[in-house]
Order: structure tokens, then C-alpha cells, then sequence
């Protein structure tokens, strides 16, 4: 099992907060985690993957709760909707008695975030602690240090890092970090196991959350997705690609945003004096399926730029989600199509931006966006950086920075 970069944030919020809910798609490993928390505290495991467990939450969601004693944890919540205000109610009749902290650990494949009914039925009750797929930290068992925090204001000349290898760099993009996925070890195996997460994501879990029963649309969408993973969200072109009704395609889209199948970085416009573009970039959630979904690397020439920045991106996000400082995720990009990939904000305003590149060297063009925002936005920067897949740590004037792609697996022994 791996060491979760999480972990200490459930453990925290099981011992104030009523009701966690561990919360990220499917096969990220939510019930492992979970179960490995009733070694430490005894704790009841009911799956709603169970038809019988299901069937009597749905049938009588008030008397189901209420037959519970002492800690439980219910996997798949998303499955019975109608658990969360008995829950809510069970919560208060504990509070009453002074016993309402870590008594529901909760896990569900879907983002509660874009329910809000089922998220404002327990505001002030329930905690979200988010599981992405497996960072490359945690696949090299270093998953304590935040990469994000580190390359937002840490110290980089102390921190020497190993080069780039292009056959590791290779294997990590086509593995992701879904945990069945990293373990598969031939590129069939691999396939194999993507095509029956897709499955069961678009034809079960889809039905279940929208009650659909038309869902041949839906795997053509996601292939559309995969292939513009990276680029800015255009529904109206991507209307007339899939040949959806733009108000059908908006709901598709929610719908796979709230599975976690896709996600929606929004662009920065802190600056009214800026003509900024306003309309976010979408990201697949994990190179090994966007890999899976798009042309294999074996016939490309060189890594797609694509496919590295989804990377990129998938990595900010696993890190952002155990950060301490609070930070969050955008892209910069003006009228003009100067651009940023990546901007990491402070609580503060402070801006780090981070460019991507997939060769394996870099040059002064490559700082252009950066250098751009370090003009404009002089109170604000803090230090730009291009990430790329080669093997030096490279000064490119005040503030300005290449770091090698390793910067995510590099193990605390390796890059101290």
C-alpha cells in the first residue's frame, strides 16, 4: 500500500469534524485508504456497491443511519443520496451528547462540490478531504514534501535535482497514477485496464448519477476531450465537432467534470487593466488515460506537448491538494496570445507561473510569457520557471528558472 500524501489531513479531520468525506474518482484507492484507518480505530465498513447494503440505505435511509452504532465508514455515498440528511440528523442527535467527532468517514466517486444539495445538506457538519490518483511522489515513497510549495517560493538551488531520463519520463506519462494502472506491467495490460475503467465510469456511474439511459454520445465526447486536453474550452466548436446541442453538451460536460473524467482550469483575471482571455483551459485528470485515449508515444517523434502539460497539471493538483499554504491553480493568457501555462497563487496575490516544455532543452524564447508577467505584474511575481525533460537546473536571470521534469519523482535523498 502507499503512503498517501493525505493521510494526515483525514486523520486531522476525523478528530474534529463529524462527518470526512473522502472524495476523488473512481480507482483512486479510497476504500484502501479507508480501511486502513480501522487498524487504528475500530471502525464498521459498509459498501454501497453491495446490492443488499444499497437496497436498504435507498428503502429506509432514516432507519438504515439510525441501526449504526459507534464509527462507521459507507463507501460509495454517491450511490444513496438520500443517506445525507440522515446523516445530518444523526450527527446533531450525537452533538447533543457531546460524541459527534470522526463518527462518519464517507467516500464517494463523485465531486459533492458541482451536488450542491448534497453538500449544503451537511455545511458545517462534514469536512472534504480530496484523493487524487498517485503523485509520482508517492509512487517513489517520498509523499511528505510539496512539490507545488517547493517550486511556488522554495529554496531551488539547494535542492539538486536528477536528470530528466527519457525512458523513465516516458514510462511515467503512459502509467497516470491510477493505482490498477501503475501496477498493469506490459502496454496491453495497461489498455486493458483503462478500457474497462472507462466502462464502467461512462455506462455505470453515469447512469446512476444522471439517470441516462442514452449514453452513446458520451465516449465520443471524452475522446474529443482527450484531444483537446490542454487547450482553451470552446463549447460552441466543440458543438459542432460531437454534434450536440450546446445546452446538452454543457450538461455532458458537468457531468463528466463531476466524475472526475475532466477538469476545468479557470484563467486568471486578477488585473482589470488587462485584456485577459476569460475562458478556462480543460485537462484530462491523468496522462495514463489521455495516453490511452490519444496516439501512443512509441510512434511519436518526440513527447507530445499535450500530454506533458496534462501532466504537469495532474501533478500541481495532487500536490495543491495537501498544501498548508492555501494556494491555487490558473492559466494566464492575453488577447494577444501571450500566455502562461500555469500561474500558483498565495493567499497574498503573490504569483509563481510555470511554463511547460516537452523537449529536453530550453532557451530564452521559452520565457517569454514569463517574462511578460514579470513586467506587468512586478509587485505580484514572484519567479517564473519552465519545466522541461532535461537534466540541469538552470538560472535564466533574476527570478527566472528551468527545472528538470524529475522535480516530481525525485525522492527527498535524491534532490536534498
Amino acid at each position: 500500500m502507499y503512503d498517501r500524501h493525505v493521510a494526515p489531513l483525514l486523520l486531522e479531520a476525523l478528530a474534529d469534524t463529524p462527518v470526512v468525506l473522502l472524495n476523488g474518482a473512481r480507482q483512486t484507492g479510497k476504500s484502501t485508504l479507508a480501511q486502513s484507518l480501522r487498524e487504528a480505530i475500530p471502525r464498521r465498513y459498509l459498501t454501497l456497491d453491495d446490492h443488499t447494503t444499497l437496497a436498504a440505505a435507498r428503502s429506509d435511509p432514516a432507519g438504515f443511519i439510525a441501526a449504526l452504532a459507534g464509527p462507521v465508514v459507507i463507501d460509495e455515498i454517491q450511490r444513496a443520496p438520500e443517506l445525507f440528511l440522515a446523516i445530518k440528523a444523526a450527527v446533531d442527535r450525537d452533538r447533543a451528547r457531546g460524541q459527534a467527532a470522526g463518527r462518519f468517514l464517507l467516500t464517494g466517486s463523485a465531486n459533492v462540490m458541482l451536488l450542491p444539495a448534497l453538500a449544503d445538506s451537511l455545511a458545517g457538519r462534514m469536512e472534504i478531504v480530496p484523493l487524487t490518483p498517485l503523485s509520482c511522489a508517492e509512487r517513489a515513497g517520498d509523499p511528505q514534501r510539496n512539490r507545488a510549495e517547493w517550486l511556488f517560493d522554495g529554496d531551488l538551488g539547494t535542492r539538486p535535482l536528477p536528470p530528466c531520463e527519457r525512458d523513465v519520463f516516458i514510462d511515467t506519462l503512459l502509467a497516470g497514477g491510477f493505482p490498477e494502472a501503475v501496477a498493469r506491467n506490459t502496454p496491453r495490460r495497461r489498455q486493458a485496464w483503462f478500457d474497462s475503467y472507462l466502462q464502467a465510469v461512462l455506462q455505470r456511474d453515469v447512469r446512476e448519477l444522471a439517470n441516462l439511459e442514452q449514453l452513446t454520445e458520451l465516449p465520443n465526447l471524452v475522446q474529443l476531450l482527450a484531444h483537446r486536453s490542454a487547450s482553451l474550452l470552446n463549447f460552441a466548436e466543440l458543438a459542432r465537432s460531437s454534434g450536440i446541442a450546446q445546452t446538452t453538451l454543457k450538461r455532458y460536460f458537468t457531468l463528466l467534470e463531476t466524475l472526475f473524467l475532466i477538469h476545468r482550469l479557470p484563467a486568471w483575471e486578477r488585473n482589470p487593466a488587462k485584456r485577459l482571455v476569460k475562458a478556462p483551459k480543460v485537462f484530462l485528470p491523468d496522462s495514463g488515460l489521455l495516453a490511452h485515449l490519444t496516439a501512443p508515444l512509441a510512434t511519436a517523434p518526440g513527447l507530445p506537448g499535450d500530454l506533458v502539460e496534462t501532466f504537469v497539471c495532474a501533478e500541481l493538483l495532487k500536490h495543491l491538494a495537501f498544501s498548508a499554504r492555501g494556494l491555487s491553480l490558473w492559466h494566464y493568457r492575453t488577447q494577444t496570445g501571450i500566455e502562461v501555462d500555469f500561474l500558483l497563487e498565495d493567499r497574498h496575490g503573490k504569483l509563481t507561473g510555470l511554463e511547460v516544455k516537452a523537449a529536453a532543452t530550453v532557451d530564452g524564447k521559452d520565457f517569454k510569457g514569463l517574462r511578460h508577467l514579470q513586467e506587468t505584474e512586478p509587485e505580484r511575481f514572484q519567479r517564473g520557471i519552465v519545466l522541461y525533460a532535461g537534466r540541469e537546473y538552470v538560472a535564466f536571470g533574476a527570478g527566472l528558472y528551468a527545472v528538470p521534469m524529475s522535480v516530481w519523482w525525485a525522492t527527498q535523498s535524491a534532490a536534498a
